[in-house]
């Protein structure tokens, strides 16, 4: 069996990104960073997670990027309540600048630890915030930067990005867990959720979320405050 970083944020996205790859025979380290967001109940989600999908370990690496703010996620700026899912053309005041750069970072840096060649996340371009980091041309891009800036790289290692849920809908990702054996309950996805994890039914996550649960036409297990 071979190893690989299977990024962890706590959310259903990167839950049914862990199921994945236990089901393509890896076996999976979870990571999670904190970074500095504003509840801490999504990195309490993620350890859930991790045990109950069968990861190896799974392990918190702080990075503050409170330092540097410029986002409603890691400054003090007020998550936007929604009125719509957000156009993909539009970057909303929640996207964290660079975040999913420095977490592959870290998730490449401790795959070559292990001598993994395969890192998994859980990025996705259809319903998502329009983050720029979430698209298909940022994983190529850092695939090949991973080839290029590594000890494994330049010794022959094939140093691979999976992005599984790229393409998928909200609705797709929810179908895929569900037949994985997802427990979609034990997730926190809610930008502003409380110390217990509750969502606030308001941001963008929670439309997105919610949107998945309700076109798959199945009661949402997610747990509101």
């Amino acid at each position: 069996m071979k190893h690989a970083v299977v990024l962890l944020s706590g959310g259903m996205d990167s839950a049914v990104t862990l199921a994945l790859a236990r089901a393509e025979g890896f076996l999976c380290h979870a990571l999670s960073v904190a970074y500095g967001q504003r509840h801490i109940s999504e990195l309490q989600a993620a350890a859930r997670i991790a045990a109950m999908l069968g990861a190896v370990e799974h392990k918190i690496v702080d990075v503050d990027l409170r330092g540097i703010g410029g986002s409603a996620l890691t400054a003090d700026i007020e998550v936007p309540q929604h009125d719509r899912v957000h156009p993909v053309d539009e970057i909303p005041i929640t996207y964290v600048p660079a975040r999913n750069t420095i977490m592959l970072s870290i998730a490449l840096g401790w795959a070559e630890v292990l001598g993994a060649d395969d890192i998994w996340c859980g990025v996705n371009a259809v319903d998502y915030s329009g983050y720029p980091d979430c698209r298909p041309a940022f994983i190529a891009a850092f695939e090949q930067l991973a080839n290029v800036a590594t000890k494994a790289g330049v010794q022959g290692h094939t140093l691979r990005v999976h992005a599984p849920l790229m393409r998928m809908s909200k609705a797709d990702i929810v179908r895929e867990g569900l037949a994985l054996g997802v427990d979609f309950s034990a997730t926190v996805s809610c930008y502003r959720a409380d110390s217990e994890g509750r969502a606030c039914g308001e941001c963008d996550a929670c439309a997105l979320r919610a949107h998945g649960f309700a076109e798959v036409g199945i009661a949402d297990p997610t747990r509101y405050r």
